[in-house]
């Protein structure tokens, strides 16, 4: 895969968009506090006709200061322990739809089954010298299908995500930034639902486990983020990791991302539920508990959407998730609206 690679280099058009501030959103925020902040989208918000329960975000200081690099006197155990890279998924997921969420959004027409296509639609938008959250799915079409196409590796996905990086880092300009950064949840949260007015990078790899995610920090250090959200975990569990090294090796994450990028906003994100009878629930409650606790002692910020996807028996509701794990197109609808206040209150405290 060298020689496609080769044809990114020298990508620094097609990135920049005229700065604009968010849409207006009808919401109703409540004031801010030191260490809790809840967020209500009107007074309750309606998906797939279920009920949205508010948002927590436990933050040590929501504010447009830069950041100092920590040094937090909580120690990492087991430094050298590192476990072995994470496995390769090529999960399908529904094709991606026009989010009712959003009038500005634009239907893709390549219809997109399995994280193959996806790759494949990622590298044709970088030989356009752009990335794919910013291109117009219209003019990929001859590009996407003229590639010759292989069976992918973890690698593979790794090499591309460093290039979306480098490229963007390039073309960034005076526009503003978010990052996801995480597994397939992360990997598949469709261009056209994610929040406009800014760049988006899409840091996430299908499969990816905590100590993957920490050992790929670095591919998109050269950006400048106002934003890194973080969602990991859901692998480790599937592969047997403990809790001690899912906690660890958050820690670690949210440590160095403070060392690379010190003005940005760190948000940690509860790691959701599933309907899969070999992963509890109860366990993964447990889990978003300390990750609580670490980013308030690492100066991140922990946004708590857990409870926005169960039903009453504390399991994944069935119509937000494709297979038990992954989100169909109204998980990410939900996990959408969560952002989408977010970004708008940053935005706020920006102005």
């Amino acid at each position: 895969m060298r020689d496609p690679y080769l044809l990114a280099a020298g990508l620094l058009t097609g990135l920049a968009i005229p700065a604009s501030a968010l849409p207006h959103l009808s919401i109703v925020l409540p004031e801010s506090s030191r260490f809790l902040w809840d967020l209500k989208q009107g007074s309750q918000t309606i998906a797939s006709t279920k009920i949205i329960n508010s948002v927590d975000l436990s933050l040590p200081e929501l504010s447009t200061q830069a950041f100092q690099p920590l040094k937090s006197s909580q120690p990492i155990v087991g430094e050298k322990n590192v476990p072995s890279v994470p496995e390769f998924s090529s999960q399908a997921l529904p094709v991606s739809t026009e989010s009712s969420l959003n009038p500005n959004a634009q239907a893709t027409s390549l219809l997109l089954t399995s994280g193959n296509q996806l790759y494949y639609q990622r590298l044709a938008a970088l030989k356009t010298g752009q990335i794919y959250t910013r291109v117009d799915s219209d003019n990929l079409q001859s590009l996407w299908e003229s590639i010759k196409k292989r069976q992918l590796t973890y690698d593979d996905w790794k090499s591309l995500l460093a290039l979306e990086a480098r490229a963007l880092a390039q073309g960034q300009g005076a526009n503003h930034l978010s990052i996801l950064v995480g597994d397939s949840l992360s990997m598949w949260f469709p261009r056209e639902k994610l929040p406009a007015g800014k760049l988006w990078l899409n840091q996430g790899i299908s499969g990816d486990t905590s100590s993957g995610v920490l050992k790929r920090l670095g591919a998109f250090s050269a950006t400048r983020p106002d934003v890194i959200y973080i969602m990991a975990g859901i692998n480790d569990l599937r592969k047997g990791a403990s809790d001690e090294t899912i906690l660890r090796n958050y820690r670690r994450i949210v440590r160095r991302l403070r060392q690379a990028h010190p003005q940005a906003q760190i948000i940690v994100q509860s790691i959701l539920p599933t309907r899969l009878p070999k992963i509890s629930n109860s366990r993964i409650r447990h889990i978003n508990i300390q990750l609580t606790v670490i980013a308030k002692q690492e100066g991140a910020n922990y946004l708590n959407i857990y409870s926005w996807f169960t039903d009453m028996e504390g399991n994944m509701r069935p119509e937000l998730t494709t297979d038990g794990l992954h989100l169909s197109q109204e998980g990410y609808d939900v996990w959408r609206t969560a952002l989408q206040q977010i970004e708008y209150k940053l935005t706020q405290l920006e102005n």
